[in-house]
């Protein structure tokens, strides 16, 4: 992907937006408020909690995009060159945006690494009897480390603090709106957190078996439950011939009912091999992004969380308090 994009381009697409305006500057109304440019669905949803009215928050995915594979067009390039500010995930799960932001207006643009703070986990895309090891993951750019930092709501706060500074050195004028707007935020992750530790204490079995991509190591990791996934970290990873019979083998031994696979997410695969083992499949969202009909419902973070906890409760065989 070329990441540098010409002066010549970038006045291209600037005048065919004024010609098909038909270049007249009192029709080309003026946008109110800090621009701000999220990433992935995450960023998005605290971004606009934080901002209230005081900010418009956009978000670069289109719906139902897989975003580990998603590579910024010129038009994306020239949304994020005209906010005052452009938050995203990390270098593992975007390394693209480490190499486009330094050739922006810094001057201008305020910058987030919203996971500059938080607690990593290394990748691991096989069981060790499999031969495999932590930090495995070839190539995607993640080199080993798991992206989905969001997944374990302590992180997810740390990043909303990482957010909170950005939205308070881009717009200073409206910094006690946004931490009043923050500290509602993190008081919902900790009730989220709390959700989680009481909804997930009282489980029969703790092996959380997954016949997708390594996306859900932070939450099992959290919540102490034992997470074993058929690929690696990235979404279009290879599992091996080896690793789909060892997969199978595990829900036969473990006695678990249900196989999960990932929302937005081809469930093809994840349904052979649970019409193998004789389990059912349930589903989870990784919260990387949303679908067409989320986004017209207004789905929020929250909401894909809680969808997911009951489904977890369903598959692990929880008592539910």
């Amino acid at each position: 992907m070329r990441f540098r994009i010409t002066v010549i381009t970038l006045v291209v697409l600037l005048c065919s937006t004024f010609f098909a305006t038909g270049c007249k500057k009192s029709e080309v109304k003026p946008v109110s408020g800090l621009q701000v440019v999220t990433t992935l669905f995450p960023l998005y949803d605290f971004a606009r909690s934080i901002a209230g009215d005081k900010a418009q928050v956009t978000m670069l995915l289109p719906p139902g995009v897989e975003p580990h594979t998603f590579e910024p067009r010129p038009e994306d390039m020239i949304r994020i060159s005209r906010a005052g500010l452009f938050i995203y995930t990390n270098k593992y799960m975007e390394p693209w945006a480490e190499k486009i932001i330094t050739g922006l207006d810094s001057k201008k643009l305020r910058i987030v690494n919203a996971g500059e703070r938080v607690a990593y986990r290394a990748g691991i895309v096989h069981d060790e009897h499999d031969g495999g090891k932590k930090g495995e993951d070839h190539d995607h750019g993640h080199k080993g480390m798991d992206p989905h930092i969001w997944l374990d709501f302590s992180n997810a706060s740390r990043m909303v603090d990482a957010i909170l500074e950005g939205f308070i050195a881009a717009d200073p004028g409206n910094s006690d709106v946004y931490r009043h707007n923050t500290e509602a935020l993190k008081t919902q992750l900790v009730a989220l957190d709390q959700r989680y530790q009481n909804g997930l204490s009282t489980c029969t079995t703790r092996k959380l078996l997954h016949g997708g991509h390594y996306t859900f190591g932070y939450l099992a990791g959290r919540y102490g439950l034992e997470y074993h996934a058929l690929s690696g970290i990235s979404s279009d990873a290879e599992p091996s011939a080896e690793r789909m019979v060892a997969l199978v083998r595990a829900i036969k031994t473990s006695g678990t009912k249900y196989l999960f696979a990932e929302e937005l997410l081809s469930p093809r695969l994840t349904e052979t091999l649970a019409q193998e083992a004789g389990v059912g499949v349930l589903m989870l969202h990784g919260a990387h992004n949303l679908s067409r009909d989320d986004q017209s419902q207004g789905v929020t973070f929250f909401d894909l969380m809680g969808r997911n906890l009951e489904r977890l409760q369903k598959g692990l065989q929880c008592r539910v308090k």
